[in-house]
């Protein structure tokens, strides 16, 4: 379906759009004028995971489209904590970890969005933390109907779980709503982003502002992207993949995109690279082995928008180095025959293959310790079962440690 707006037509080309409150009144507004839009993150760690990349990628999207996008950091909100997709109460955190948090997940932002041409940074405690108890309940509370709220998915998920769910949990949809009447009312913001699990969260703001403004204001979501085997984006065995620098290495980052899974390499270069559809369907054609070639340019766009230019530049070198037998007396190549994975090796017995450790007891104890690494990610089980997956251009790479490392040349 052909729309009247340019940046439609582009986020639903690349698979950024999960569900619009109103598709055609927005197309019509965008095509028409520009516009502001935000997306809310709560400051909960130093640092936002890949999972929140779609996002950010959005507001990229948003104002290379001429269009101004607002990022609202949650100070306030963090207080609280979203129950959408929790089990639990969300730990507190001191005011001075929020801040510090807050300052170090700027950082990041800075690399996607030009804050000197239209796009505006702003922080919700500025107005959540004045909020008068009983006049915010009088003038905006009786606007909420809790059979209504009762509905949304990240309450009724939470209770059909029979999880707790407390007042202060449930009172974070009204502070949301309220932060889209704020921005309305003192950045004429129209549009509200986010992920495919805030859509109850986006309504009730749009709807606070018609009952209280008598305007219509929108609310656009993503789909909550999860890896080809299930798992949710931006979680690995290593734990989170971190965009902050300080959180996860430029190496480590790179070498992430490089071992997605086949089946998520063009999707990934369509949501998370600013390569043209046509270079993406071009590479969509590659198969088996060949879809290496995909995964390193997948790798290296990813990690130039996030961590620059010379970081992706050196994080290639580096990888092509290791696996290029570059890194010295540190470094042991060993042949493997391809038939002993083809029921899988357990991952302790492999390191023992490799001359990395001396015994089976030594590996589970590295293991254990999380000290091995199979193809850059930490091995988290010693009978893990290795296999032709596995395998890279021929071999598999092992760590021992920081220093020892092994290349198993597979014939």
């Amino acid at each position: 379906m052909k729309r009247k707006s340019d940046l439609l037509n582009f986020l639903y080309e690349r698979g950024y759009i999960h569900q619009s409150t109103n598709d055609d009144g927005l197309d019509g507004l965008l095509a028409s004028k520009k516009i502001r839009a935000y997306i809310g993150f709560d400051c909960t760690a130093p640092s936002l995971h890949v999972g929140s990349l779609i996002q950010i990628m959005i507001l990229r999207i948003l104002q290379k489209f001429g269009h101004e996008p607002i990022v609202l950091l949650g100070n306030g909100t963090t207080r609280i904590g979203d129950p959408s997709g929790k089990d639990e109460m969300r730990s507190m955190l001191s005011e001075e970890q929020i801040e510090e948090n807050k300052q170090s997940i700027n950082k990041v932002f800075a690399q996607f969005i030009d804050f000197n041409h239209g796009a505006t940074s702003v922080d919700n405690a500025d107005w959540l933390l004045n909020l008068n108890y009983l006049e915010f309940l009088s003038q905006y509370g009786r606007h909420f109907s809790v059979n209504r709220m009762l509905t949304f998915d990240s309450v009724k998920i939470r209770l059909d779980r029979q999880q707790p769910l407390t007042f202060f949990e449930f009172s974070y949809m009204l502070l949301q709503a309220y932060d889209f009447l704020e921005l309305y009312r003192k950045h004429n913001c129209m549009l509200q982003l986010g992920g495919s699990d805030q859509w109850g969260n986006i309504v009730n703001g749009i709807e606070l502002i018609k009952r209280v403004t008598g305007n219509e204001v929108f609310g656009l979501t993503s789909p909550l992207l999860t890896t080809a085997s299930g798992a949710k984006m931006g979680k690995t065995a290593g734990g989170a993949v971190w965009l902050n620098e300080e959180m996860l290495s430029n190496y480590d980052y790179w070498q992430f995109w490089r071992n997605v899974d086949d089946a998520d390499v063009i999707r990934f270069l369509k949501s998370f690279t600013e390569l043209p559809t046509t270079e993406i369907n071009k590479l969509a054609a590659l198969q088996g082995a060949e879809l290496n070639e995909a995964k390193i340019i997948l790798a290296n766009e990813a990690t130039t928008l996030c961590r620059g230019v010379e970081a992706a530049k050196a994080s290639m070198e580096t990888a092509q180095d290791t696996f290029s037998g570059g890194m010295g007396a540190d470094l042991q190549q060993v042949k493997l025959e391809a038939d002993s994975l083809k029921n899988g090796m357990p991952a302790f017995k492999l390191f023992v293959a490799a001359g990395l450790c001396t015994s089976g007891s030594e590996a589970r104890r590295l293991i254990n310790g999380k000290g091995a690494k199979i193809n850059n990610e930490i091995v988290t089980t010693e009978t893990e079962l290795i296999d032709g997956s596995y395998i890279q251009e021929g071999k598999i790479k092992l760590t021992a440690g920081k220093k020892k490392h092994a290349i198993m040349m597979v014939v």
